[in-house]
């Protein structure tokens, strides 16, 4: 089991930036990919980014390539999510997820499925003001 408990979100400016943070515990090791995604009222769950576990390498949703970074921390367990520019379409709750390896997937954009992923956080909302 791994837990993942998301942090950071909050109110903020149209313009403005945030930072999220996601604390993972547990069976960590099993771990591949570490992604965000988020979700707003009535809509499905989007992919945002997501970060190998291991080696770090990233892969970002295309509408959020430049704004956006995301980074871990080894020795803490944590994954960061950096949104810069934020829109009020940003507004949703976002969520932490970790994924195990899966056979089935060639590529880093194959982890950009909910399915793909093992565990989830409760989410942090996020809210940006026009």
């Amino acid at each position: 089991q791994v837990q993942l408990v998301e942090s950071g979100g909050g109110l903020v400016q149209a313009g403005g930036s945030l930072r999220l943070s996601c604390l993972a515990s547990g069976r960590t090791f099993s771990t591949y990919v570490m992604g965000w995604f988020r979700q707003a009222p009535g809509k499905v769950r989007d992919f945002v980014t997501l970060i190998s576990w291991t080696d770090g390498n990233t892969y970002y949703a295309d509408s959020e390539k430049g704004r956006t970074t995301i980074s871990r921390d080894h020795a803490t367990n944590k994954v960061y999510l950096q949104m810069n520019s934020l829109k009020p379409e940003d507004t949703a709750v976002y969520y932490c997820a970790a994924g195990s390896r899966k056979d089935y997937c060639s590529g880093y954009g194959c982890y950009a499925l909910p399915t793909r992923y093992d565990y989830w956080g409760q989410g942090t909302q996020v809210t940006v003001s026009s």
